[in-house]
Protein backbone atom coordinates (compact mmCIF):
# COMPACT_ATOMS: atom_id res chain seq x y z
CA UNK A 1 0.00 0.00 0.00
CA UNK A 2 1.60 3.35 -1.02
CA UNK A 3 0.52 6.13 1.28
CA UNK A 4 0.76 9.92 0.59
CA UNK A 5 0.95 11.96 4.07
CA UNK A 6 -0.24 15.57 3.62
CA UNK A 7 0.55 17.54 7.03
CA UNK A 8 1.27 20.81 7.16
CA UNK A 9 3.68 20.01 10.96
CA UNK A 10 7.21 18.10 9.94
CA UNK A 11 6.95 16.47 13.36
CA UNK A 12 3.67 15.01 12.72
CA UNK A 13 4.87 14.11 9.19
CA UNK A 14 8.44 12.28 10.05
CA UNK A 15 6.23 10.42 13.00
CA UNK A 16 3.68 8.84 11.00
CA UNK A 17 6.16 7.82 8.39
CA UNK A 18 8.44 6.17 10.53
CA UNK A 19 5.46 4.66 12.59
CA UNK A 20 3.49 3.17 9.51
CA UNK A 21 6.62 2.60 7.22
CA UNK A 22 7.04 -0.61 10.35
CA UNK A 23 3.55 -2.20 8.62
CA UNK A 24 5.31 -4.69 6.23
CA UNK A 25 2.66 -3.94 3.86
CA UNK A 26 2.50 -0.33 4.02
CA UNK A 27 4.71 2.25 2.27
CA UNK A 28 5.22 5.95 2.91
CA UNK A 29 6.02 7.32 -0.59
CA UNK A 30 6.12 10.89 0.31
CA UNK A 31 5.25 13.90 3.04
CA UNK A 32 4.10 17.12 1.88
CA UNK A 33 2.82 20.05 3.47
CA UNK A 34 -0.80 21.29 2.15
CA UNK A 35 -3.46 20.12 -0.28
CA UNK A 36 -1.76 22.42 -3.69
CA UNK A 37 1.31 20.09 -3.14
CA UNK A 38 -0.38 16.75 -2.51
CA UNK A 39 -2.17 17.35 -5.78
CA UNK A 40 1.13 18.21 -7.36
CA UNK A 41 2.85 14.96 -6.30
CA UNK A 42 -0.38 12.92 -7.34
CA UNK A 43 0.28 14.65 -10.83
CA UNK A 44 2.81 12.05 -11.28
CA UNK A 45 2.96 9.44 -9.02
CA UNK A 46 -0.60 8.65 -7.48
CA UNK A 47 -0.34 6.73 -3.97
CA UNK A 48 -3.29 4.15 -3.03
CA UNK A 49 -4.05 6.15 0.25
CA UNK A 50 -3.80 9.98 1.02
CA UNK A 51 -3.57 10.51 4.66
CA UNK A 52 -4.79 14.15 4.62
CA UNK A 53 -5.26 16.86 7.42
CA UNK A 54 -7.67 19.38 6.85
CA UNK A 55 -6.44 22.78 8.03
CA UNK A 56 -3.35 23.74 6.47
CA UNK A 57 -1.66 27.03 4.74
CA UNK A 58 -1.91 27.75 0.92
CA UNK A 59 -4.94 25.53 0.03
CA UNK A 60 -6.60 23.06 3.16
CA UNK A 61 -7.71 19.39 3.43
CA UNK A 62 -11.14 19.68 2.36
CA UNK A 63 -10.10 21.36 -1.05
CA UNK A 64 -7.31 18.85 -1.85
CA UNK A 65 -9.61 15.85 -1.19
CA UNK A 66 -12.21 17.47 -3.50
CA UNK A 67 -9.72 17.92 -6.57
CA UNK A 68 -8.16 14.58 -6.22
CA UNK A 69 -10.95 12.93 -5.99
CA UNK A 70 -12.43 14.67 -8.94
CA UNK A 71 -8.70 14.06 -11.12
CA UNK A 72 -8.13 10.79 -9.58
CA UNK A 73 -11.09 9.02 -7.87
CA UNK A 74 -9.00 5.82 -7.90
CA UNK A 75 -7.00 7.11 -4.50
CA UNK A 76 -8.47 6.98 -1.46
CA UNK A 77 -8.46 9.94 1.15
CA UNK A 78 -8.53 9.12 4.82
CA UNK A 79 -8.81 12.86 6.88
CA UNK A 80 -6.39 12.86 9.53
CA UNK A 81 -6.95 15.76 11.60
CA UNK A 82 -7.22 16.79 15.42
CA UNK A 83 -10.62 18.66 14.51
CA UNK A 84 -13.73 16.33 15.83
CA UNK A 85 -16.53 18.94 15.07
CA UNK A 86 -19.47 18.72 13.34
CA UNK A 87 -18.86 20.89 10.09
CA UNK A 88 -15.21 20.01 9.30
CA UNK A 89 -16.28 16.11 9.36
CA UNK A 90 -19.19 17.10 7.05
CA UNK A 91 -17.48 18.90 4.73
CA UNK A 92 -14.54 16.37 4.74
CA UNK A 93 -17.50 13.78 3.70
CA UNK A 94 -18.82 15.98 1.11
CA UNK A 95 -15.46 16.99 -0.34
CA UNK A 96 -15.43 12.84 -0.64
CA UNK A 97 -13.26 11.63 1.73
CA UNK A 98 -13.90 7.74 2.53
CA UNK A 99 -12.68 8.29 5.99
CA UNK A 100 -12.24 10.45 9.20
CA UNK A 101 -9.26 9.44 12.24
CA UNK A 102 -8.38 11.57 14.88
CA UNK A 103 -4.86 12.37 15.25
CA UNK A 104 -4.58 10.62 18.69
CA UNK A 105 -5.68 6.97 17.05
CA UNK A 106 -2.99 4.59 17.95
CA UNK A 107 -1.10 3.14 15.08
CA UNK A 108 -1.90 -0.07 15.18
CA UNK A 109 -6.10 0.84 14.62
CA UNK A 110 -5.04 3.34 12.07
CA UNK A 111 -3.09 0.99 9.98
CA UNK A 112 -5.88 -1.21 10.19
CA UNK A 113 -8.41 0.97 9.16
CA UNK A 114 -6.07 2.26 5.97
CA UNK A 115 -6.60 -1.63 4.81
CA UNK A 116 -9.79 -1.41 5.09
CA UNK A 117 -10.08 2.02 3.55
CA UNK A 118 -7.99 0.43 0.30
CA UNK A 119 -10.04 -2.83 0.65
CA UNK A 120 -12.86 -0.69 -0.96
CA UNK A 121 -14.96 0.05 2.68
CA UNK A 122 -15.27 2.78 3.98
CA UNK A 123 -14.13 3.83 7.71
CA UNK A 124 -17.74 5.04 8.04
CA UNK A 125 -20.78 3.14 9.06
CA UNK A 126 -22.95 3.16 5.11
CA UNK A 127 -26.19 5.00 6.74
CA UNK A 128 -23.99 7.73 8.29
CA UNK A 129 -22.00 8.35 5.05
CA UNK A 130 -25.40 8.49 3.12
CA UNK A 131 -26.65 11.24 5.46
CA UNK A 132 -23.83 13.24 6.10
CA UNK A 133 -23.95 13.40 2.08
CA UNK A 134 -27.38 13.57 0.81
CA UNK A 135 -29.67 16.18 2.91
CA UNK A 136 -33.31 14.24 3.69
CA UNK A 137 -35.78 14.78 0.60
CA UNK A 138 -38.83 16.36 2.10
CA UNK A 139 -36.58 18.86 4.20
CA UNK A 140 -35.65 20.59 0.55
CA UNK A 141 -38.73 19.38 -1.62
CA UNK A 142 -39.34 22.49 -2.27
CA UNK A 143 -36.32 23.51 -4.32
CA UNK A 144 -35.93 22.44 -7.68
CA UNK A 145 -33.15 20.18 -8.81
CA UNK A 146 -30.53 23.13 -9.96
CA UNK A 147 -31.53 24.54 -6.68
CA UNK A 148 -30.02 21.22 -4.76
CA UNK A 149 -27.18 21.14 -6.87
CA UNK A 150 -26.53 24.87 -6.43
CA UNK A 151 -27.16 25.04 -2.35
CA UNK A 152 -25.23 21.82 -1.88
CA UNK A 153 -21.75 22.90 -3.75
CA UNK A 154 -22.55 26.50 -2.01
CA UNK A 155 -22.51 23.83 1.56
CA UNK A 156 -19.33 22.33 0.22
CA UNK A 157 -17.37 25.73 0.07
CA UNK A 158 -17.34 26.64 -3.48
CA UNK A 159 -17.42 29.92 -4.63
CA UNK A 160 -19.94 31.13 -7.77
CA UNK A 161 -17.30 30.96 -9.98
CA UNK A 162 -16.53 27.60 -9.07
CA UNK A 163 -20.22 26.31 -9.28
CA UNK A 164 -20.49 28.00 -12.15
CA UNK A 165 -17.66 26.29 -14.00
CA UNK A 166 -18.70 22.86 -12.78
CA UNK A 167 -22.72 23.03 -13.77
CA UNK A 168 -21.66 25.32 -17.03
CA UNK A 169 -23.60 28.07 -16.17
CA UNK A 170 -22.89 31.40 -15.58
CA UNK A 171 -22.02 32.93 -12.58
CA UNK A 172 -24.74 35.30 -12.73
CA UNK A 173 -27.27 32.21 -13.08
CA UNK A 174 -25.52 31.68 -9.83
CA UNK A 175 -26.39 34.28 -8.05
CA UNK A 176 -29.70 34.20 -9.60
CA UNK A 177 -30.76 30.91 -8.14
CA UNK A 178 -28.88 31.29 -4.77
CA UNK A 179 -31.12 33.98 -3.83
CA UNK A 180 -34.26 32.15 -4.44
CA UNK A 181 -32.63 29.20 -2.13
CA UNK A 182 -32.03 31.72 0.41
CA UNK A 183 -35.77 33.09 -0.36
CA UNK A 184 -37.67 29.85 -0.61
CA UNK A 185 -35.58 28.65 2.91
CA UNK A 186 -36.19 32.20 4.48
CA UNK A 187 -32.56 32.19 5.10
CA UNK A 188 -30.25 35.31 5.32
CA UNK A 189 -26.87 34.19 3.22
CA UNK A 190 -24.37 31.23 2.74
CA UNK A 191 -23.33 30.73 6.10
CA UNK A 192 -26.80 29.57 7.25
CA UNK A 193 -27.63 27.75 4.34
CA UNK A 194 -24.71 25.89 5.43
CA UNK A 195 -26.01 25.48 9.15
CA UNK A 196 -29.58 24.36 7.54
CA UNK A 197 -27.84 21.51 5.78
CA UNK A 198 -26.04 20.41 8.49
CA UNK A 199 -28.62 20.54 10.29
CA UNK A 200 -30.53 17.90 8.28
CA UNK A 201 -27.77 15.62 7.93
Amino acid sequence: MKILIVDDDPLVCQSLQVLLSREKDMEVIETVNNGAEAIGYCQHTIPDVVLMDIRMPVMDGTQATRQIKQDWPQIRVMMLTTFQDEQSIRLAILAGAEGYLIKSTEVSGMAQQLRTLVAGTSVLDGEVLKRLMQPEKEEIQQLTPREKDIAELVVQGLSNREIAEQLFISEGTVRNNLSIILEKLQLRDRTQLAIYYWRRI
